[in-house]
């Protein structure tokens, strides 16, 4: 997809019953778009109708209140239509996997949170098509939640890049959320229901664990990382103290026979001391990671920071596209680490596409936790994170989700590891090129000076004296115009001092 493209699909809202597809009879304009939004060409280009006409497009879209090019749009898909590897041999791909042996048809779970807090909201996520929730974290504490706790960090287009909240743990009864087991475990008996729970000592750790095995839960979570709460020595307090987790794992494992995780905070510097404390004390995997402590801003009027609570705020957690660099560290890291190998991974942190999820997988996760896109986008996203990784996969020939679990885990090494001793040069397709310079400024002003500019022809030219192979070039580029040259050996570089320009 090219940069146009992207930038006019941003101005779609993802409307709820979206007015263009209620206006078009042939096709449904909105589902198209929205695999196009979450990074699913493939599935959007199968989406167009055989007897695909502009016209009809160009009508419906009348009624779209931001008047997007969607028209442009398809006739750019359909003329990819053709070149698409297209989705056949999804029939022979199997995404179902497993938490710690219990099985989940697909990988995606909801994260304990909001969204997954009572039996409406989670009937409609298994509905939907998500194999699982974990349940808001159900405690014996009297919770006292602050009004507002989210906000956010937007990026250009109003979309969340980061997301903050403030809140903290489920507000109804052990009982009541009992009965919410109950029910769902009732009506959708093959969906995964994990328990997520926290307590103040040994003695409510064992006692909830025991309670909800007993209402049907089919894995245990405990929540040793929440960043929020308002008593001392509870949540992300106890997940940097390995001991304590270790004994309130222990406890957990007294109150229950389940498979449990132990759900880390990333408000640490080496997460794999407190895992393998998890491990010891009883627990059959590691779930992570959690939200990380922040402050997304100040308003500037009021000089208060955000959320603004009566004039106050507070650290609160971090999640959302922004935190997935840092979530991939830790799952990396956490795969890699020896006393951890053979135990289940469940992997969250800025997940929101089927690219986002398989990354994670990639690098060791065997299954998916989600929370913020869902806040944002609502639970329809499941369809193109189902559909996203079952194309890919078919593709590629892979038909189970095993073979892709850690697949990419060893291609993470030690600095001192690090190959250094051959380079790659930019290569500019002057197809691509729009001349606007961006490539020159960033390698001038943030770079090594090794890019030209030539005003009149608004042209870029590289100085290989001075290039380093950083490929900064390429990744300001908004035309994606830039590439990379084939691996040089330092000693065999040949400098081409006249540009490197592709056709």
């Amino acid at each position: 997809m090219d940069y146009k493209t992207r930038r006019e699909l941003s101005k779609c809202n993802l409307c709820h019953n979206a007015p263009c597809s209620k206006a078009c009879k042939s096709m449904d304009i909105a589902r198209i778009v929205r695999a196009l939004y979450f990074d699913n060409a493939e599935l959007a280009a199968s989406l167009l109708p055989d007897d695909y006409k502009r016209e009809a497009v160009e009508k419906a879209m009348a009624a779209c209140p931001e008047k997007v090019a969607i028209a442009d749009i398809f006739d750019a898909l359909l003329k990819d239509k053709a070149k698409m590897e297209g989705i056949s041999g999804m029939e022979n791909v199997d995404i179902s996997t497993e938490i710690c042996g219990v099985r989940l048809e697909n990988p995606f779970v909801l994260s304990s949170s909001v969204v997954a807090s009572n039996y409406e909201m989670c009937a409609r996520a298994f509905e939907m098509g998500w194999a699982g929730v974990s349940f808001k974290t159900i405690c014996m504490m009297d919770i006292h939640e602050a009004s507002p706790r989210f906000s956010a960090v937007k990026s250009s287009t109003g979309k969340f890049y980061g997301f903050k909240n403030i809140e903290q743990l489920s507000d109804h009864s052990v009982e009541e959320n009992m009965q919410v087991f109950r029910e769902l475990k009732k009506n959708y008996p093959t969906k995964v229901i994990i328990a997520s729970i926290m307590g103040r000592n040994e003695e409510e750790w064992e006692y909830l664990a025991k309670k909800l095995t007993e209402a049907g839960a089919d894995v245990i979570e405990c929540n040793f990382s929440c960043p929020n709460m308002e008593l001392k020595g509870t949540g992300s307090d106890v997940g940097q103290n390995p001991e304590t987790v270790e004994r309130y794992t222990r406890a957990t494992r007294r109150g229950s026979s389940l498979p449990i995780l132990a759900k880390m905070t990333p408000n640490i510097t080496d997460m794999t001391v407190p895992a393998m404390a998890a491990i010891r004390g009883g627990a059959d995997g590691i779930s992570a990671i959690n939200t990380i402590k922040s402050i997304t801003g100040v308003n500037i009027d009021t000089l208060v920071a955000l959320p603004a609570v009566h004039g106050k705020s507070m650290l609160g957690g971090y999640s959302g596209a922004a935190v997935k660099p840092i979530a991939l560290r830790f799952i990396s890291e956490l795969s890699q680490c020896g006393s951890l190998k053979s135990h289940h991974i469940s992997g969250m942190g800025g997940v929101e596409t089927w690219r986002d999820a398989l990354e994670f997988i990639l690098l060791g996760a065997g299954s998916i936790q989600v929370t913020t896109a869902v806040m944002e986008f609502g639970y329809r996203i499941i369809d193109d994170l189902v559909s996203g990784l079952k194309i890919y996969m078919a593709q590629r020939g892979y038909t189970s989700v095993s073979q892709l679990i850690g697949a990419a885990a060893a291609s993470v090494v030690s600095n001192d590891d690090m190959e250094r001793d051959s380079i790659v040069f930019p290569l500019i397709d002057k197809d691509k090129c729009m001349g606007c310079g961006r490539c020159f400024i960033s390698c001038r002003d943030g770079g090594h000076q090794a890019l030209s500019f030539n005003e009149e022809a608004r042209t870029v030219s590289l100085n290989g004296s001075k290039c380093v192979g950083c490929l900064l070039c390429s990744l300001v580029c908004p035309a994606g115009a830039i590439k990379q040259s084939k691996r040089v050996h330092r000693k065999k570089i040949v400098l081409k001092r006249e540009g490197f320009y592709e056709n």
